[in-house]
């Protein structure tokens, strides 16, 4: 099993509108970088939804339920299913996620515009307890 952070403006598609939907594709990306982790997501893995804009912050955690597949749209770019599982009890913001040395190496960190970003089992177990959360 694989972790992700998925980073959204909540604006645009937000965590209230994926718990609405029940199940949305993850789509729009455009980085290459992103869509090399996006191609290896797999259907079973768990992301956290990270809101950008003026939050900065984590708050759910959602069930990835396919693998990657070539966008419909855009057969150059790679999409994937998610349903929500819950919400973080506390958000973790990004200035909490720089300052804990679980994320020092993070992309998270070191590439901030990195729309999906792969967290190792150690950064998930650190996120869940900095969100009060367990699953």
């Amino acid at each position: 099993m694989s972790y992700w952070l998925l980073k959204s403006d909540p604006e645009t598609y937000g965590w209230a509108d994926l718990v609405k939907a029940k199940k949305a594709t993850w789509d729009g990306v455009t980085n290459a970088a992103a869509l090399l982790h996006i191609r290896s997501v797999r259907k079973g893995d768990l992301a956290v939804v990270y809101h950008t804009g003026g939050e900065k912050a984590a708050v759910g955690v959602a069930d990835i339920v396919s693998d990657a597949y070539t966008d419909p749209r855009n057969p150059k770019l790679a999409v994937f299913d998610l349903a929500p599982r819950m919400p973080l009890a506390v958000p973790v913001t990004l200035a909490e996620l720089k300052a804990d040395p679980a994320f020092e190496d993070s992309p998270l960190v070191k590439i901030g515009r990195l729309s999906v970003v792969p967290l190792d089992a150690a950064q998930w177990k650190r996120l869940l307890r900095l969100g009060k959360t367990k699953l």
